[in-house]
């Protein structure tokens, strides 16, 4: 029975799913963790101890003989530095690092938003590739000069895998150097940050969404166990294989909510919002990815359960016993500065505190400031020209295992909530374009036939709920964008 091998390498743990490649039955999971160093605006990783990491996952799913084919997605743009034989040069610039803020701003001005959006369908701030190269090329320039290849966190995990430097459309989409519009990489555009370069050199080829990267090769051979005959699929970012994993179709609303939140749909003409709110990402399968990203969920939560002295079961339970709105409770969740809106350097608050303010009441603002700041995001779909269909939005990621983020998402944002058989679909949908490789066939074929997106419940709104004087004090309490 041949089987398929999806990995999800996030920002904090590496997750592995075992399925079958005819019916998508699951066989086997893991996981293994390898939290980010540094403290905020600084956030890296060794990636190395992502191959780690996998290693661990993959022992624990036992013989891996029958593997005819493996993909690997991971957290988007973080930049992996590395010399000619994929050595990375330093520990790996994460998403959240927003070191690079600066930068960005440098970049924007060179060209406006105007014309970052209409080139490559986001306007940079700190979170992109292209601002985290030129934050190395000002501050360790002996590295600079040193850098073979600049690659993804998926791109390294693939090139160790097969020993192909090469990524996909979806991730590629989130560096700030390719066009979604245009299907092609803009070396152009990283002459802004060194004009002496051969950026040409220094990318990896682009693949098409079930254009196999190669087989597996010695190392990973003996480091994991896989045959040297196992397909290697081009891999992408994790957000674009959630969508996939969820069989997420144009129009429908997805939510992730873990270390940052995002808010997604399936568009099949490209974007570019100019506001920066909107990124124009492309998918995985030949389509776009407009998404809205906050950094800051369930960090948010867990830091209010330490500062409270309870775990997250009872921060969920206090939190559900106190009223909507928080008896007035606001708080601003920016403990790691904030993408969107674009406030790198901005810190958390809470507001509305009384003589009475009870311990429920902080525990639930936590909850509705993580959501009505993702909200805030939201409202930018409309604005940047994507369509939203009727229906639930489908809920994700670490966040969807409390009832009260769903709850909270539903009431405030007035659409029902689908909470979904599986709770990993990034890696799920690292074995559907695994299975797409094998089989030859479109991702969303696959995804079809396995029947992805069922929903084991759905949280219905209260109308009873008095969401705009939420999401009104919200923004009093954050202040413009």
């Amino acid at each position: 029975m041949a089987l398929v091998l999806g990995v999800d390498s996030s920002t904090s743990a590496t997750k592995a799913c075992l399925r079958q490649a005819e019916a998508g039955t699951v066989v086997a999971r893991a996981s293994a963790g390898h939290p980010p160093t540094g403290t905020p605006p600084r956030s890296e990783a060794d990636p190395r101890d992502w191959w780690a990491a996998l290693a661990s996952c993959l022992a624990l799913l036992g013989p891996l003989d029958d593997v005819a084919a493996v993909s690997v997605a991971a957290q988007q743009h973080g930049m992996v530095v590395a010399d000619g034989a994929g050595e990375p040069l330093r520990p790996a610039k994460l998403w959240n690092d927003t070191e690079s803020a600066p930068e960005s701003a440098r970049l924007v001005a060179a060209l406006g938003p105007e014309t970052w959006a209409r080139e490559v369908g986001s306007v940079p701030v700190a979170s992109f590739t292209v601002t985290k190269l030129a934050w190395l090329r000002n501050h360790e320039p002996a590295c600079f000069d040193r850098m073979a290849k600049v690659v993804l966190p998926h791109d390294w995990l693939t090139w160790r895998l097969c020993g192909q430097a090469v990524t996909d459309r979806g991730d590629a989409s989130g560096t700030g150097y390719w066009s979604p519009a245009d299907g092609r990489w803009r070396p152009d555009l990283l002459e802004l940050v060194d004009g002496s370069r051969d950026w040409a050199a220094c990318l990896p080829e682009v693949l098409g969404s079930t254009a196999p990267a190669g087989r597996v090769g010695q190392r990973a051979a003996q480091d994991f166990g896989l045959r040297p005959a196992c397909l290697v699929g081009p891999g992408t970012g994790d957000n674009m294989a959630a969508a996939l994993g969820m069989g997420l179709g144009v129009g429908q609303l997805a939510v992730s909510l873990g270390t940052s939140a995002t808010g997604f749909t399936v568009a099949e003409v490209p974007v570019a919002d100019p506001s920066g709110a909107v990124a124009g990402f492309a998918d995985a399968t030949g389509r776009f990815l407009p998404l809205v990203c906050t950094l800051n969920a369930t960090g948010v939560t867990s830091f209010v359960a330490g500062l409270l002295g309870v775990d997250l079961g009872e921060l969920d339970r206090l939190a559900g016993s106190a009223p909507p709105g928080a008896g007035g409770v606001v708080v601003v969740p920016h403990l790691e500065g904030e993408r969107t809106p674009n406030r790198p350097q901005a810190t958390a608050r809470v507001t509305g505190l009384r003589a009475g303010t009870g311990r429920a009441e902080l525990a639930r603002a936590a909850f509705e400031g993580v959501v009505c700041n993702l909200l805030e995001a939201l409202d930018a779909m409309g604005g940047a020209g994507v369509r939203l269909a009727e229906g639930p939005v489908r809920l994700v990621g670490g966040g969807a295992r409390s009832a009260t983020f769903a709850r909270v998402l539903a009431d405030l944002s007035g659409r029902p909530v689908s909470l979904l058989d599986d709770e990993e679909p990034a890696a799920t949908g690292a074995c559907v374009q695994a299975a797409a490789c094998y089989h030859r066939l479109a991702p969303e074929e696959v995804a079809g036939r396995w029947g992805l997106g069922r929903a084991r419940s759905v949280v219905e709104p209260d109308p009873r709920v008095e969401a705009e004087a939420v999401r009104h004090r919200y923004r009093m309490a954050a202040g413009p964008a």
